[in-house]
């Protein structure tokens, strides 16, 4: 995975902030964010090339359109390769659709369904919404960890009236509440993130009997911090 540092870069390559280069000739780029071809004559130095509409796109709109299309089947390096698009901010109630888009987009891939996963993917956004930005600490419920919930919902199709599926959903937001509560806080949206996915998918893993990703590998991954004034720095398992 592309681990370069993953700030907000608004200019230069959105994806690693190196330098654009421009060539003559026009030649066939896949876009790193939506995965379609265009003609282009600009690249970074890595090779990177994001096209116009992804460019100029919103948060929600960025992730579910990079997660109907992308055939990846990792939710953590898709996290981070989407964090890496200035539309999504150091903090934000994008992370709360973020969560089960990335869950959604691995576990469907993984099963090599994609008609359900782009119509889970647009319930999710929907449910997504209704979480309100601040929840974690005027409501006591991170939507990170609502987020799970949400994905869990979507594959049990769960309902306020079914019985072993509603348990899991509750269960697997309960889940990753006490993981995310035990780092305490200030807030950060990306360390909540990280935390309830590696919960997610243990869960999924457990229940469902589908592997994801080998999360141990994943250690010390955040490269966020020069964004977040109130980061935990060595307090934090992601550091």
């Amino acid at each position: 995975m592309d681990r370069i540092n993953a700030q907000k870069h608004t200019q230069d390559c959105m994806i690693c902030g190196l330098e654009l280069n421009y060539f003559e000739e026009y030649k066939k780029l896949e876009c790193a964010y939506c995965h379609k071809s265009f003609r282009s004559n600009v690249t970074c130095a890595n090779g990177h090339y994001v096209c116009d509409i992804c460019h100029s796109m919103d948060a929600i709109t960025l992730i579910e359109n990079y997660c109907k299309e992308t055939e990846k089947v990792n939710p953590i390096e898709m996290a981070i390769e989407l964090m890496k698009n200035p539309a999504i901010n150091m903090h934000g109630p994008e992370h709360h659709f973020l969560v089960p888009a990335v869950l959604l987009t691995a576990f469907y891939n993984i099963k090599g369904d994609k008609s359900t996963k782009v119509k889970k993917l647009q319930v999710a956004k929907m449910r997504a919404k209704e979480v309100k930005g601040g929840f974690c600490g005027f409501y006591g419920n991170c939507g990170a960890a609502v987020g799970t919930g949400i994905c869990i919902s979507l594959i049990t199709e769960a309902t306020p009236l079914t019985k072993e599926s509603w348990g899991l959903a509750n269960l697997m937001t309960g889940r990753a509440l006490i993981s995310l509560a035990k780092t305490g806080g200030p807030r950060c949206c990306k360390r909540n993130l990280f935390t309830s996915i590696k919960e997610a998918t243990e869960f999924i893993e457990e229940h469902f009997g589908v592997k994801m990703y080998d999360d141990e590998k994943y250690d010390h991954i955040c490269s966020f911090k020069e964004r977040n004034k109130e980061c935990l720095l060595h307090e934090c398992p992601y550091y």
